[in-house]
């Protein structure tokens, strides 16, 4: 595995890769790296011939008062695991690489930055586009590939590409969780075992919903939510910042799951330190 620090030696890589043929697929992560993370990079060397793990703490993310959310950076371990993965490439650059002292240029998706998670940290997802688009540019992958974990953050991604004519596929990637329902996130190493097992109403409260519209047809989105709501309820330890039923590709709130379509049903909480966030794909197509 080869490990670049330097944009120039990855824009120089990467275009002597794909005039060999291959196919590159980018994975970008902030670190902290654990079997999400890997089932990213199994589903990327079904789709490439070179994986590209980019590790990068993105300070401009964060707001005053969020370090909770940060994750611990540990260059070796994380770069240890891609290794023993098989990953190819692991690009690693330093804030002053990526955002030399006079940067100036951001990337925004307009009405989805400041939806669900967007409506309580302003400027977030600017960080997420604004970061992602430059690795795209300096990696130019034919496949970037996301978790379905980070639901609005994959939508804005794929909007991005989409939007900027980028070329690359976006795959989003089945969402991981642990035996007992709990997404696997960095974020979880915050948690005490009673918050973890009071964190698992998220879940709980999730897959109520999915059943309501499995088994009883309920498409009403007051319904769902209220669903959710109750069951985080239930857990005094889980304090709920929001539950939503929306679309699936401006993530506007809807009324109802229309029975041609499909909605993602999002909720985020704070449980001790750790915000955590969860998310689940609801169809109204009959079976």
């Amino acid at each position: 595995m080869e490990i670049v620090t330097r944009i120039p030696r990855m824009r120089l890589l990467a275009p002597r890769l794909k005039r060999d043929g291959k196919k590159l697929a980018l994975i970008p992560t902030m670190s902290a790296l654990h079997e999400g993370h890997a089932s990213l990079i199994r589903r990327a060397q079904i789709l490439a011939d070179v994986v590209v793990v980019s590790i990068f703490f993105n300070p401009i993310h964060f707001q005053v008062g969020d370090e909770f959310e940060v994750p611990t950076r540990d260059l070796a371990r994380d770069a240890e695991l891609v290794a023993n993965k098989g990953v190819d490439v692991l690009f690693a650059p330093n804030v002053d690489e990526i955002y030399p002292e006079d940067f100036l240029t951001f990337v925004t998706t307009d009405v989805l930055d400041c939806r669900l998670c967007g409506a309580n940290q302003p400027n977030y997802f600017r960080g997420v586009t604004t970061i992602i688009n430059k690795l795209i540019n300096i990696v130019q992958p034919h496949f970037t590939l996301v978790g379905q974990k980070d639901a609005q953050q994959s939508i804005i991604i794929r909007r991005m590409v989409r939007d900027l004519s980028m070329d690359t596929e976006v795959v989003i990637c089945p969402t991981v969780r642990g035996p007992d329902g709990l997404v696997i996130s960095s974020r979880n190493a915050l948690l005490n075992p009673a918050e973890r097992r009071a964190a698992l109403a998220l879940y709980r409260g999730l897959r109520r919903a999915q059943e309501l519209v499995e088994r009883e047809g309920e498409r009403n989105a007051a319904a769902l939510i209220d669903a959710v709501r109750e069951t985080l309820a239930t857990e005094p330890l889980v304090r709920p910042e929001y539950v939503a039923l929306v679309d699936l590709e401006r993530l506007a709130p809807l009324a109802a799951i229309a029975d041609d379509a499909e909605a993602l049903l999002a909720v985020a909480a704070q449980v001790g330190r750790a915000r955590l966030t969860d998310n689940i794909i609801l169809s109204g197509r009959a079976e």
